[in-house]
């Protein structure tokens, strides 16, 4: 099956009693078993049932196992948040005296974890152009546990070839992990690209409209112990496992993802075309304009599309703010990927805590609005970023 088809026919891992065609939210912390004997094999592994919500929900299975199915991955663990999946994987994957190797373009809370959180527990984040092999050969090592970038970053845009990175990264015994957030899975294969780990942030486009937050861990395989580590240990000790309610608004999300990111990916290039006609707008920033300095390098590893999300650059930070001010059918919001198209200032929003110093060596400017485009009609999009801006 083509993988829009496989994304509504996945079948159930168990039959549904009454033979529901969605399955179920199964709203249950506990469940039965036939005896001791069976119990025991359910908790310890030996057979494939749920126990207990914490680690095991029949409704996140189905879900995971629809990812699963569509990715080709070998395990896929749902969890609570985009942040849960970044957070169990590299802590599934360090240790005091580990090191991570990874960008300085990074969003903002990603990068707070790996530069302040992990560090407190003894693991070294070592910050480099990806861009520059040389420098990243230089820093990866006998103690360097993983590589980590986003397949296009958040909101600097900056694409860089997975597969280089795998061949430094594999060459050390460390795991490529990439967050594939901004083009959704279905849309590639990362594995292929020589990507071990893949983490998503499922509120995005998979939530079907912003309606629940959640996490995805896509493992390949390819790292010793990572995904017995991941079931055994992190669902167990950290607590951060999808609630079925989630699991069943998401995989609903999943259905119609191919129909939904179609009209959003086509809207996102057409409004960046648009908005390069504006005087005010000094630099309109989406990969899929074709002179755009990673267009060429993401049609080759991504295909036909290029996300969901664009940047424009107005005169300054005040400009910014106006703009934003009088938008009327845009929703001054943050999130990516909602039915509604958003807008925020990064700078004084999501890396607003992040001294300037700190924003600059980021490439996060003042003069920049962010843009996550949604299912409007773009003939209205754009009337209203046109009003807002214009003098």
């Amino acid at each position: 099956m083509k993988k829009q088809t496989q994304a509504i026919h996945t079948p159930f891992h168990r039959r549904d009693a009454y033979d529901a065609l969605s399955m179920p939210v199964y709203n249950a912390v506990a469940f039965e078993f036939d005896n001791a004997a069976v119990m025991a094999d359910a908790f310890c592994q030996r057979i494939d049932a749920p126990d207990y919500s914490r680690v095991e929900n029949p409704t996140v299975t189905h879900f995971e196992e629809t990812v699963k199915a569509l990715s080709g991955a070998q395990n896929v663990i749902a969890l609570n948040a985009g942040m849960a999946a970044i957070s169990n994987t590299l802590l599934a994957l360090a240790g005091a005296g580990k090191n991570i190797v990874t960008s300085r373009h990074l969003f903002g809370n990603t990068y707070s974890l790996l530069t302040d959180s992990l560090a407190r527990f003894g693991v070294e984040t070592r910050l480099a152009d990806l861009t520059h092999l040389d420098e990243v050969r230089s820093l990866v090592d006998d103690n360097t546990c993983a590589v980590f970038f986003e397949i296009i970053t958040n909101p600097q845009l900056e694409v860089v070839d997975p597969r280089q990175l795998a061949a430094i990264a594999h060459a050390r015994g460390a795991a490529l992990v990439a967050d594939t957030t901004i083009i959704p899975f279905t849309q590639f294969s990362a594995h292929d690209l020589g990507v071990d780990i893949e983490v998503v942030s499922s509120t995005k486009y998979l939530s079907g409209g912003a309606t629940s937050l959640g996490g995805l861990v896509i493992d390949y395989g390819t790292v010793e112990g990572f995904g017995t580590r991941m079931k055994n240990e992190m669902l167990f000790n950290f607590g951060a496992y999808m609630t079925p309610q989630v699991a069943y608004m998401q995989k609903l999300g999943l259905e119609t993802l191919a129909a939904r990111y179609g009209v959003q990916s086509q809207s996102a290039l057409e409004l960046a075309r648009r908005l390069r006609d504006l005087p005010a707008v000094r630099r309109v920033n989406y990969v899929g304009l074709p002179d755009n300095p990673y267009h060429a390098l993401a049609s080759e590893l991504y295909g036909a599309s290029f996300g969901a999300m664009l940047t424009i650059d107005l005169e300054s930070r005040e400009a910014c703010f106006r703009a934003l001010d009088r938008l009327q059918l845009i929703h001054r919001a943050t999130n990516l990927f909602d039915n509604r198209t958003l807008a925020i200032h990064p700078a004084s929003t999501i890396f607003g805590l992040f001294s300037e110093a700190q924003r600059a060596e980021m490439h996060v400017a003042d003069t920049t609005i962010r843009l996550s485009v949604g299912l409007e009609c773009v003939d209205d999009l754009f009337e209203d970023l046109r009003q807002a801006i214009s003098d």
